[in-house]
């Protein structure tokens, strides 16, 4: 790859503070419209193109979200989050980054509230020549392992072979990451259950509709029911559990897709009959809870969980976060210590369950999930206190990294 010369850092409104304004629901609007008006006047504010982007994404745009990111990036591939604190050890931190949405990328910003540290992000665009890089004491690659980021990984892994500075999450090790790749690396791990994940064209999907193909061939011996989802899908968008061949055409009605995921489905609910499903974070191979869901569905998702509305939940999950060091992650140590040493990466997040054997289930793995403290206060009182020890870790491993090289 090419490196041109140097690029002052622009400095955006930021996602952290932008994704707060839309979590807390109050109108974009405003914002936006000022933005409008600082490219109308200044047509290179790549600065300003990046938060309309970001809007765009946050209001459901996807298109709009695609074009202004383009062209902010054609104008400026470095930004630059300042340091929220003057400490006696600021740090400079550059994080590798990919065109995409919200998924594309690790969310740094979140993980560095409060800090002295100063992150800069370069967008490593296929094609494009990539601007000097600013002075910093270490490196992290924020890039996903989507099929879109898979050309921007490897070159980043050819970029940084010969790195001056130390390089968190190798590329080549984030890029095992696809649903599948995970099933093959952590299936075997020890006290681990992760259903096998398998990418299957639309042909193949219609076969197991009529029968022509039995599900038990393509899942080890597993049969319905069965979770399918477009292989494009995060966060749980196409993802459907089918019980019964019958099923599958309704779904294909509904999702034109060319390849699907499909994977055996796994009944992780409790004696109570509620879905209790957790975002862990290993940050230097120690567990972190990051939340805990509770739900009547097993598809959940933190919003989608009722937590908010439900003060016996918020209970529990406060529960979950006090004992969670002498409890959870003693039980399933050996699981977690399994996970980093195979996957090997100094910061990943982890969505899993316990079964009712007691065994961790896990049901993916990947750098850009979302690690926040954005959930008011007056009804989670306990959440502050918790994200500011993952934080305080996550930045504590940075300094770490960076004093051993130094």
């Amino acid at each position: 790859m090419t490196i041109t010369a140097h690029q002052d850092a622009a400095t955006p409104i930021g996602l952290p503070a932008l994704c707060k304004m839309a979590f807390d629901g109050l109108d974009l609007a405003p914002v936006w419209n000022d933005l409008v008006h600082r490219v109308r006047a200044k047509p290179d504010d790549a600065a300003a193109l990046l938060d309309l982007s970001t809007i765009a994404q946050l209001q459901g745009r996807p298109e709009d979200r695609r074009e202004l990111q383009l062209a902010a990036l054609n104008l400026q591939r470095i930004y630059r989050r300042p340091a929220e604190a003057v400490g006696e050890r600021p740090l400079k931190l550059l994080a590798f980054m990919a065109p995409g949405d919200f998924m594309a990328n690790t969310p740094l910003e979140f993980m560095l509230e409060g800090s002295s540290i100063t992150l800069d992000m370069m967008y490593v665009v296929p094609g494009m020549t990539l601007p000097q890089p600013p002075e910093h004491d270490i490196a992290l690659v924020a890039v996903d392992s989507s099929g879109e980021s898979a050309l921007v990984l490897d070159e980043i892994a050819a970029l940084v072979k010969s790195w001056p500075r130390p390089v968190l999450n190798a590329p080549e090790r984030v890029a095992r990451l696809t649903r599948a790749g995970t099933w093959q690396l952590l299936h075997a791990a020890p006290e681990v259950v992760m259903p096998m994940n398998v990418r299957i064209n639309r042909a193949t999907l219609v076969k197991l509709a009529t029968g022509e193909v039995a599900v038990e061939s393509i899942l080890g011996g597993c049969g319905f029911p069965i979770v399918v989802r477009p292989s494009w899908s995060q966060a749980g968008i196409g993802l459907v559990k089918i019980e019964r061949a019958s099923e599958i055409d309704a779904y294909l009605r509904e999702w034109a897709d060319a390849e699907f995921y499909v994977a055996p489905f796994v009944d992780y609910s409790g004696r109570d009959g509620l879905f209790r499903k957790c975002r862990i974070v290993l940050i230097d191979g120690r567990p972190y809870v990051a939340h805990m869901a509770v739900s009547e569905h097993w598809m959940i998702h933190y919003l989608n969980a009722n937590m908010r509305h439900d003060a016996a939940r918020r209970a529990e999950e406060a529960r979950f976060m006090a004992e969670f060091d002498d409890d959870f992650a003693v039980r399933h140590a050996a699981a977690f210590e399994a996970i980093a040493e195979r996957t090997g990466l100094d910061y990943l997040p982890i969505d899993c369950a316990e079964t009712l054997d007691g065994r961790l289930l896990v049901f993916e793995v990947g750098t850009a999930m979302i690690v926040h403290s954005m959930d008011p206060p007056d009804l989670f009182p306990y959440k502050r206190p918790q994200m500011e020890k993952v934080f305080k870790a996550f930045q504590t491993m940075l300094y770490k990294a960076a004093g051993a090289a130094a």
